[in-house]
């Protein structure tokens, strides 16, 4: 198997639990994407047509600054969690996704959703991270075990 990180975003904790449980299970690197100004539960109210997130994800050039990046020098296959809103990936992902070179390097996305698909995400995070082989990814359950996202894992490489 190659050098594994897993970069999360996680709004409510939910796909940092999914993330963690992935970590262990595939004995891989754990980065946790942070915005420089965190996410309330205002921001994240989706009713609101005027709540951060909603505003960010209405505007497809809108980059959320993050307070760390990784360094993926060492990595050979990155996966990428995020809850899904709007039917795609939060902008911070956008941001992380341009933030570094991906070129050469294999990107598994993976979304926790309340019952929405990745939508066109795999097409945007191959556009925004040109040089890498970018899959397609999958909404995991929040309840996803070791074992089945070990099994997950394992078909993505």
């Amino acid at each position: 198997m190659s050098h594994v990180l897993i970069v999360y975003f996680s709004a409510s904790g939910v796909t940092a639990r999914v993330a963690e449980t992935l970590a262990d299970a595939l004995a891989a690197d754990l980065f946790e994407i942070r915005p420089v100004q965190p996410y309330t539960s205002a921001d994240l109210d989706w009713r609101d047509r005027n709540s951060r997130s909603t505003l960010e994800m209405q505007d497809r050039a809108c980059r959320p600054a993050m307070a760390q990046t990784p360094d993926l020098s060492g990595y050979d296959t990155v996966f990428v969690g995020f809850p899904v809103w709007w039917y795609r990936e939060p902008s911070i992902i956008d941001t992380f996704m341009e933030s570094a070179d991906f070129t050469g390097k294999t990107v598994i996305p993976f979304a926790t959703s309340g019952g929405s698909g990745l939508g066109d995400t795999a097409a945007n995070l191959r556009a925004l991270a040109p040089g890498a082989a970018v899959k397609e990814g999958r909404v995991l359950s929040a309840r996803a075990t070791a074992a089945e996202l070990s099994a997950w894992a394992a078909s993505q490489y």
